[in-house]
């Protein structure tokens, strides 16, 4: 009989794997969307810059004029004390979050909706941003990071500016002590092994007189938990020819 996959482990939550949630700050998320933010702006004054280790960018904790607080992912160039707003009469400026129904063109901007009201769910890692290409009938054109251009809901909202803690890769790890401390932080494992180099009770991919799968390495979206390993439900494999 077959051994828990490590995937498998992970996902029981068990001590060994649980993820410490006290090293995350909070939710990185709008606020909700009211007719404060719809018809004018809520202004807000950055009281504090936080290092959170569950994630690669630093967050501002926002105090806002109606008492409310917010955490938000902190831009380039801003510090505390300064202010900041929310709604679509804010000016462009960076931390100002706008429909982008409401930021010109050419403009960088980050923490993008997926849907309008959903908190933002795009460009979240330190030192990226996005370009919003053109304003088109009932969609705005965005330039991800990855370079794809992606047609977003003109009320979604975003964030004017560049994600802080650009550079962040430009420092190298050196020694594997490093990146296990760095991993750990965000709850993630280090060191993985390949299926193929391990035995077949450990993995499907395991065994043999020689590492290989042994099968298929695309598998369904639908298969069993000790079945889904490799390429999930993959659309296509193989080199872009």
């Amino acid at each position: 009989m077959g051994k828990r996959l490590i995937s498998q482990r992970r996902g029981r939550g068990t001590p060994t794997h649980r993820s410490a949630s006290h090293r995350f700050k909070g939710k990185i998320e709008y606020r909700s969307y009211d007719s404060i933010e719809k018809e004018g702006s809520l202004k807000g004054k950055i009281a504090d810059i936080i290092h959170d280790p569950g994630r690669s960018a630093p967050v501002a904790l926002v105090k806002f004029e109606n008492g409310e607080k917010l955490l938000v992912l902190a831009p380039e160039s801003v510090q505390i004390n300064d202010d900041i707003e929310f709604g679509v009469s804010a000016p462009i400026k960076a931390g100002n979050a706008l429909p982008l129904a409401q930021i010109p063109e050419g403009t960088p901007l980050y923490n993008l909706e997926k849907n309008p009201g959903d908190g933002g769910k795009f460009v979240k890692s330190s030192g990226t941003y996005a370009s919003l290409i053109t304003h088109d009938v009932g969609k705005a054109i965005v330039e991800l990071p990855s370079g794809e251009l992606k047609a977003f809901n003109p009320a979604c909202r975003a964030t004017i500016g560049v994600v802080a803690g650009g550079g962040r890769k430009e420092k190298p790890f050196l020694k594997a002590g490093n990146r296990f401390y760095a991993l750990n932080a965000k709850g993630k494992k280090n060191v993985s092994v390949r299926g193929v180099a391990m035995n077949a009770v450990d993995h499907p991919h395991g065994g043999g007189n020689r590492q290989h799968p042994g099968r298929p390495t695309t598998v369904s979206r639908h298969a069993p938990a000790g079945r889904k390993v490799g390429s999930i439900a993959a659309k296509r494999t193989g080199r872009r020819r």
